[in-house]
């Protein structure tokens, strides 16, 4: 591996998405992460569509960059192996229910006795204490208790999730945040003692949303759903051109408000009264979208396009993902970016975000069959004789 956290080892003894993906993204830098998964039957995630020739693409995604193990944690005997394996690593990842790995022989205090100072990630939906504690989580139920799918949807209209599961991503995030923040400490103090990071994914959703919680506490605002009404400027909105296309406009500052008036041919609207300033603006957002409105209704996309960019207004087309693929932009960056790949040869998917100048992190290898370095690890790292391997095998516990 190549990348800034090249040295770094993290077992990832998680499950589905959240806590994988924090993984992932430490992988993604050069972190080398040991995924640990139950034999015959893998992680859950497996079974994930969309699927070819069987296999989930979404696995070579979201698992990338790992090396792949079986292990039984719930046997005596995958726990003393797994003991052998903690003092190799500096970080564990966990996602399991409060009180689980203790119940398996595992607690903290063991875990630590071994690597003193490891680094663990506990991701769970609701967190370590609590009245919820024990409660399954799934990425909608963060997003729905976390207060991010009340505000999205049409103002009349039923709360909506989108089209992909973000509480399992802000989750992610927010976990890879928290250990490189543990990691932190012990690179300034050699002695500091190992740290155990208790993230809500539920909390984590809430945290993305930022001011909701100060607004209903000094102002007492519940806020609504909107659609794709900008609630904190104007004009702003989804809008259909001419020839059947979306854009998306935005910008609330003066200069970019008076860019985008003079791009639809609007100028009168710059020294509008009634618009001079963005809180103003926003109240009047509906007169002022209606403008806006009819103006790309008469226009194709390429030339509303082309009338933004020579203003310097801020529109953007709403792509999928064809269309992401053939845009020349992302293109040049290399965003999205080919991958080996055990059963397919060669698959795309997202780059590494962001990019570092001089130590760049890399993809070699997407997510990888199950138990594909047991030999490695079994064999070559604890050294165990191949008999040894094969009996242990044959009663589960690899």
């Amino acid at each position: 591996m190549s990348g800034p956290l090249t040295g770094l080892k993290v077992l990832d003894i998680s499950t589905i998405i959240a806590a994988p993906f924090s993984a992932s993204l430490l992988a993604d830098f050069g972190a080398e992460v040991l995924k640990v998964e139950m034999p015959g039957t893998g992680d859950g995630a497996r079974g994930f569509p969309p699927f070819k020739d069987g296999k989930s693409l979404w696995w070579k995604v979201a698992n990338r960059n790992k090396k792949f193990i079986t292990l039984d944690l719930r046997k005596s005997e995958g726990v003393e192996i797994f003991k052998q394996l903690i003092p190799r690593f500096d970080v564990l990842v966990e996602n399991f229910r409060p009180g689980t790995l203790d119940r398996w022989g595992l607690p903290a205090a063991e875990l630590w006795r071994l690597q003193p100072r490891l680094v663990i990630l506990r991701a769970t939906g609701f967190g370590q204490t609590g009245p919820y504690r024990n409660r399954p989580g799934f990425a909608r139920i963060f997003e729905a208790m976390g207060g991010l799918t009340y505000i999205t949807g049409e103002t009349d209209g039923e709360p909506m999730h989108s089209g992909y599961p973000l509480g399992d991503a802000i989750g992610g995030l927010f976990g890879a945040a928290g250990i490189l923040a543990a990691l932190w400490k012990r690179v300034q103090d050699p002695e500091a003692p190992g740290e155990e990071i208790d993230l809500s994914l539920t909390e984590a959703t809430l945290r993305l949303l930022d001011f909701l919680a100060i607004e209903y506490d000094q102002l007492g605002v519940v806020r609504k759903r909107s659609g794709n009404r900008n609630q904190y400027s104007a004009p702003a909105g989804i809008f259909r051109t001419g020839d059947g296309h979306w854009v998306t406009l935005a910008g609330s500052t003066n200069a970019l408000y008076a860019n985008n008036c003079k791009a639809i041919g609007r100028s009168d609207l710059i020294v509008d009264p009634r618009f001079a300033t963005n809180a103003l603006r926003t109240e009047g957002s509906s007169e002022l979208n209606a403008i806006f409105s009819e103006w790309f209704t008469s226009h194709c996309l390429e030339d509303a396009l082309g009338a933004f960019r020579e203003a310097q207004g801020t529109l953007a087309p709403v792509y999928s993902i064809d269309q992401i693929f053939a845009d020349p932009h992302f293109e040049a960056r290399n965003a999205i970016t080919a991958v080996p790949d055990e059963d397919f040869g060669t698959v795309r998917m997202q780059n590494v975000v962001p990019r570092f100048t001089t130590e760049p992190g890399c993809i070699k290898s997407s997510g990888r069959s199950i138990g594909f370095d047991n030999t490695e690890v079994y064999e070559n790292w604890l050294g165990l004789n191949r008999n040894i391997v094969e009996q242990l095998s044959e009663k589960g516990v690899i």
